[in-house]
């Protein structure tokens, strides 16, 4: 198979996405995943469809009793290249949860009856697939997770310049320790609200339509415990300061220390979860 695939990609590629003989008239891409042991790029030709605006795949190999390897891929690694014989493109591969696949491969029977003769061959149920481009979208639920944690990150800046007002004695003190106490306590619920929505939502979410994210999910929710510690301490810090008696020097370097490691935990949870979240949901609409 592997030579027999290796003549379907080159005449693919030679011939923009046409291909003869029993191929002929055939929608095809060519899917390049990374090799879940291997850490190679693996390509193969793919009959696909497009239901409902997805590209969606059907892991069948023709009703074989194990899933194909690009298959066992993805579950280890979502980023996937796509080629349509016209133009290559970076996607994103995501299993839909039971209910949902239930009803896409009902839509793929009715297009591409012989997938019903497939999946009768085999015990296993076969995996269907969407695929999404991720430069082709609107704004997603990861650009909104973006646009939250930059209102954190403003949020950070404006308590470090209070407590940098603090340490110079530029400002009333009363004054300045009142606005930071508020903007402390209005940070705190904020990231409080934002994490456990993640918690409730967004990763289990994740975790469902996107194997290979799971230890990176879990590693992100055992952060949040870390990052609540790490809350009560910075408002601890605040509130536990008293002009005249506290030292002002260790508040600002307690605080920069605690402050960057929530920085690095929202850079961190952007870097991992950002891209699958934009091509699952649109961001919600506010007003």
């Amino acid at each position: 198979m592997t030579g027999f695939n290796d003549q379907v990609i080159e005449e693919f590629r030679q011939n923009k996405g046409k291909l003869g003989g029993m191929f002929e008239g055939w929608e095809l891409i060519l899917l390049t995943t990374i090799g879940a042991k291997s850490g190679k790029r693996r390509t193969n030709p793919l009959g696909y469809l497009e239901i409902d605006g997805k590209m969606v795949v059907v892991a069948s190999s023709m009703g074989s009793p194990r899933h194909p390897g690009w298959y066992h891929n993805i579950r280890h690694s979502e980023r996937v290249t796509i080629e349509t014989g016209t133009e290559t493109y970076e996607a994103i591969a995501a299993v839909p949860p039971a209910p949902e696949r239930d009803a896409l491969f009902a839509k793929v029977v009715a297009a591409e009856p012989g997938f019903a003769e497939y999946q009768a061959k085999t015990t296993r149920v076969l995996p269907v697939v969407t695929v999404h481009r991720i430069d082709d979208r609107v704004r997603g639920m990861g650009d909104f997770l973006v646009e939250v944690h930059d209102w954190l990150r403003g949020e950070l800046k404006t308590l470090r310049a209070g407590v940098g007002e603090i340490v110079a004695g530029r400002a009333d003190s009363l004054t300045m320790e009142n606005s930071l106490h508020a903007h402390c306590v209005s940070f705190c619920e904020a990231l409080t609200k934002h994490h456990t929505g993640e918690d409730m939502g967004a990763f289990p979410m994740l975790a469902q339509r996107f194997p290979s994210l799971a230890p990176a999910l879990a590693k992100l929710g055992e952060d949040h415990v870390v990052v609540a510690t790490l809350q009560r301490q910075i408002r601890e810090l605040v509130e536990g300061y008293v002009h005249g008696e506290s030292d002002p020097r260790r508040l600002r370097d307690d605080f920069e220390t605690l402050a960057g490691k929530l920085e690095a935990h929202f850079a961190y949870e952007e870097e991992t979860v950002v891209a699958a979240l934009n091509v699952t949901a649109p961001a919600p609409q506010f007003g």
